[in-house]
């Protein structure tokens, strides 16, 4: 019986050794998060703009720091590069007639999908109404838009009572929601097999035409878009040309539209960079934290070094992964597979993450356990009048998993004491950061998510936003909470549950 006792408190002794990730989390410190953030953030990599010198540097800085740390690549093929192809957007020649009148890009419409150079012309269209399928609504019932032109009103449903038909309450959804709207509906017509698509929403295309008006001025070069097969056509009208095309009803109406398509754009190439520590007992089940790793380049001959955005999640993720390969080493590493993905692009719009999600994920999306996205987690928000100094914006967390977001409280109170701050937890919420950053991939995919974020401050996007102003106390701070929800969720018996679904 004593020899029995003895055994059972050594094995009890190691489980709970083996469970407590204080001493990897002291391996997070400031010191050394000021010290690669220095390098990071320097004049050196210009910028990190996606596909030019200055990220060329990034991404080998980041393969180099893995390749010393002894953390293998996530790709079979053993390259940390995953290489994603962009295209530099260049105004498209294009012309546009309906019936005997002909209209003019700016004046009337602006492209907002791109494919290969082409010519259409159909004797019909298939008007959609909203352009809208959902569970509680749909636009397309009974009509077949396979290789057609279909076209489609801004905004959505309501019901004698007011409420949106597709919510079924006063909020509206993500089909009237802005930027948003477009790509919701946009990418439904193509999903349905539609050829080209037509929205007619003349306050956005106001918005979207003065914004690409001053693009081309610029000479496209900071407009970026995947360069993936597609083909398929999309477009943003104003109402002098959708005024030939809404109907009352929908249904396939006879209408001779003829679509000239000359695409004038540059391929270029960047990378997202994969790493990986397999897990001990589940290796095929993945916690993934991101963090972009490009910025916003040079203009005027100033460097945006782009420190906080995000040279401060690059930087955490690397404190985070030399932490959990500590574990390793030591014989505690996690049950789960952890994949560091470093993603480029997201200041053009989230490509490196889409294309990693949508067309070549490296593990296999419906064995991702969670993604833990970090953005801005090294300045403090100067808008944020009440609280604790202390703190960090979480968005996301709830929306698809309800374990998730109690793991994420239950972390916080047992390691890090952070003010958990929810004032940006809300897809309707005016600033849209929930769809804001890489995360938003993942969670279309019905992956639970949480996102990491400081908010906004005076050198947002500016040449001011330096290391010199990070805070890094608390960097080191909301780097150790994102490294303890990872490590719960690596070592957690069973995966969160997914019990929402995206919206």
């Amino acid at each position: 019986m004593k020899l029995n006792s003895i055994l059972y408190f050594l094995c009890f002794t190691t489980t709970i050794l083996a469970q407590n990730p204080l001493k990897y989390a002291e391996i997070i410190n400031a010191s050394e998060l000021k010290e690669k953030l220095y390098i990071y953030a320097s004049d050196e990599f210009e910028g990190r703009e996606a596909g030019t010198e200055g990220e060329k540097k990034a991404v080998e800085y980041l393969k180099n720091t893995y390749l010393s740390l002894g953390i293998a690549p996530a790709q079979a093929n053993g390259d940390y590069f995953q290489k994603v192809p962009l295209k530099l957007m260049k105004t498209p020649n294009v012309s546009i007639t309906i019936g005997d009148n002909k209209y003019n890009y700016y004046d009337d419409f602006i492209s907002v999908a791109t494919s290969d150079s082409t010519t259409i012309h159909t004797d019909e269209f298939v008007f959609v109404g909203y352009g809208i399928k959902s569970n509680t609504y749909n636009d397309y019932k009974n009509l077949e838009v396979k290789d057609k032109v279909v076209v489609a009103v801004f905004g959505e449903p309501k019901d004698e009572n007011g409420n949106y038909l597709v919510s079924g309450t006063k909020d509206i959804s993500k089909w009237s929601n802005g930027r948003q709207s477009l790509s919701s509906k946009r990418n439904l017509a193509k999903e349905l097999g539609a050829k080209a698509f037509i929205l007619i929403d003349q306050p956005m295309f106001e918005r979207y035409s003065s914004y690409y008006k001053a693009v081309e001025k610029r000479g496209g070069e900071s407009n970026l878009a995947l360069d993936v097969e597609n083909a398929f056509y999309g477009f943003l009208a104003g109402d002098e040309m959708g005024a030939q095309l809404i109907k009352d009803t929908n249904g396939t109406y006879n209408k001779a539209i003829s679509i000239s398509y000359n695409n004038t754009s540059e391929k270029i190439s960047s990378e997202n960079v994969v790493a990986i520590i397999p897990g001990s007992e589940k290796p095929e089940e993945y916690i993934i934290l991101s963090a972009h790793l490009d910025h916003v380049g040079m203009h005027d001959g100033e460097v945006f070094n782009g420190a906080d955005d995000d040279g401060s999640g690059t930087i955490a993720i690397l404190e985070i992964a030399k932490s959990f390969q500590a574990a390793v080493e030591n014989g505690e590493g996690p049950k789960r597979s952890i994949v560091f993905l470093h993603v480029t692009a997201e200041e053009k719009g989230l490509l490196g993450s889409q294309y990693y999600t949508d067309f070549d994920p490296v593990v296999a999306l419906e064995n991702t356990v969670a993604n833990l996205n970090i953005d801005m987690i090294g300045r403090t928000d100067p808008k944020r009048k009440k609280g604790r100094r202390n703190y960090i914006y979480l968005i996301g967390s709830d929306k698809l998993s309800t374990e998730l977001h109690e793991l994420s409280e239950e972390v916080n109170k047992q390691y890090t004491n952070i003010e958990l701050d929810y004032t940006y937890n809300d897809e309707n919420d005016p600033n849209r950061f929930y769809y804001r950053s890489d995360h938003y991939n993942f969670a279309k995919n019905n992956i639970p998510i949480i996102f990491y974020f400081n908010g906004t401050h005076a050198d947002y996007h500016k040449a001011t936003d330096t290391p010199d102003k990070i805070e890094y106390d608390l960097l080191e701070n909301r780097t150790r909470l994102v490294f303890y929800t990872a490590w719960k969720l690596a070592n957690r018996e069973e995966r969160v549950v997914v019990d929402k679904v995206f919206k």
